[in-house]
């Protein structure tokens, strides 16, 4: 390409600048790094009782804040931004430059293997339910009924085994070994496992997941929405098929995904959408009819136009996470899930939810429930009196949470609030979340106000409305 103007070949070339350097302090003791600019951590927010507080966001598990660098980065691309892979014009050239250089930076970041592709999707769920359509026939799937609704339900099309909630490690790889082993017949086979439970927080066996997988003649796909913006993943390390994640839970908005791994089903199966993209050649047959030469590589399952910007605020993310080094980002993670969980084991009320128990590796990711409250209102008092957002349901994650919770598995419930009123008893809970954005005073806050609510109750009155628990404002 021709020379460009400084400011787009910093953002094609380079996607981004170096991250700010670490002091000495930080070097020597990584919990006491600053946490990276997020947008948003300046943001007031009205409290019902008077007055406004600065908002604690503590909801990183549904979509984390925009880190600064990442919105820097697209600012410095918008006005360059054009159509990828069919524009002769300047601007298109440069846009598919930069959307290309991204799919190298991802899979960079991932790790992958010689010839893996990295697909550009919408959200982890679109990753799945592409990889889902790619399966070959007669393929079973085997999935923990722990996962995610993204990971536990695109499987429609084929036979499915879902596998109970192991209460340890050891025993989701033994249950998974037991299934494989066991299927009938020796076919094609996939297992889809998470890397970090989206209500838990807590990590899972992995790497021995995949080696059980392999040993039984199957391939394992790792959702990793809620392990890529915690950990570092690596596609070699773990020895995984796939892996799929999102960018809104990776510091990087405008909804964007990402299925990386082996080439061999994605260009053996029918494009994921028909369209111009993915199509490299279209022809008229003498009957009439069309054919179709499809491409084999990514843009195969990329038909239209792509999302760009989200595609490269994706790159910039894991460029960020990677300079400002997962050690050092993981060590003040530890720092804050210790200071939550200390807080909370001082309030008797309180039942922290667990799979593997309380010294299982995990995210900054907890759910808990608090003896005589509903969820819901619990929810809406720590955000309409305190200015702190969390989350309060089943997650999209239901059977896991009904498990944890101990109901029913048909009792009823729903990812939001259920139909209940403050006090009453409720099949949902409540989840706190953070990450590399979050400052120690936002944790405290929390578990002051958690302290607060248990003590003294609610300071204003709440009602149900439209299957949510808000301020009682009449």
């Amino acid at each position: 390409m021709s020379a460009r103007p400084d400011a787009a070949t910093a953002t094609a070339a380079t996607l981004v600048e170096t991250a700010p350097a670490v002091t000495a302090a930080e070097a020597a003791d990584p919990c006491c790094a600053a946490p990276l600019p997020v947008l948003g951590r300046d943001v007031t927010v009205p409290l019902v009782t008077g007055g406004e507080v600065t908002y604690a966001a503590l909801d990183y598990a549904a979509s984390a804040p925009a880190l600064q660098r990442v919105w820097d980065d697209v600012a410095a691309y918008a006005p360059y931004y054009g159509s990828v892979h069919r524009g002769a014009g300047y601007l298109s050239q440069l846009s598919t430059d930069l959307f290309e250089n991204s799919r190298a930076t991802v899979a960079e970041f991932l790790d992958c293997r010689p010839g893996d592709q990295v697909v550009f999707t919408r959200s982890t769920t679109d990753s799945l339910n592409l990889l889902a359509a790619t399966l070959p026939a007669d393929c079973q799937v085997f999935v923990f009924e722990t996962e995610h609704h993204a990971s536990l339900l695109p499987w429609r099309d084929a036979r499915v085994t879902y596998l109970n909630a192991p209460r340890t490690p050891g025993q989701a790889v033994a249950t998974l070994e037991r299934a494989l082993a066991d299927r009938d017949p020796y076919g094609p086979a996939l297992v889809c496992v998470t890397g970090a439970s989206n209500v838990t927080g807590e990590l899972w066996p992995v790497k021995e997941l995949a080696a059980a997988a392999h040993a039984h003649g199957a391939r394992i796909v790792l959702d990793a929405a809620q392990l890529a913006p915690h950990h570092p993943v690596s596609v070699q390390d773990l020895d995984v098929d796939w892996i799929a994640f999102s960018g809104h839970k990776l510091y990087a908005p405008f909804g964007s995904g990402v299925l990386a791994g082996r080439a061999d089903w994605l260009q053996d199966s029918e494009p994921y959408l028909a369209g111009g993209g993915a199509s490299r050649k279209v022809a008229r047959r003498a009957d009439g009819g069309v054919d179709v030469e499809w491409h084999t590589t990514a843009a195969r399952h990329e038909a239209g136009s792509p999302n760009v910007i989200g595609v490269y605020s994706i790159a910039s993310a894991c460029k960020a996470l990677t300079e400002a080094g997962f050690d050092q980002l993981v060590a003040r993670e530890r720092h804050l899930i210790a200071k939550v969980r200390a807080g909370l084991a001082e309030v008797p009320e309180v039942r922290v939810l667990s799979l593997f128990g309380d010294d299982a590796p995990r995210v900054g990711v907890i759910s808990f429930v608090v003896e005589g409250w509903n969820s819901s209102h619990f929810a809406a008092a720590l955000s309409a009196e305190h200015g702190i957002g969390v989350r309060d349901g089943l997650f999209c994650a239901h059977p896991l949470v009904r498990t944890l919770l101990g109901s029913d598995p048909q009792d009823p419930g729903e990812c939001g609030a259920p139909e209940a009123a403050p006090g009453e008893r409720s099949l949902n809970a409540i989840r706190v979340s953070f990450g590399a954005g979050t400052p120690d005073e936002h944790v405290e806050r929390f578990v002051g106000a958690v302290k607060e609510l248990v003590r003294d109750g609610a300071q204003w009155k709440y009602r149900t409305e439209d299957g949510r628990c808000v301020p009682d404002r009449g």
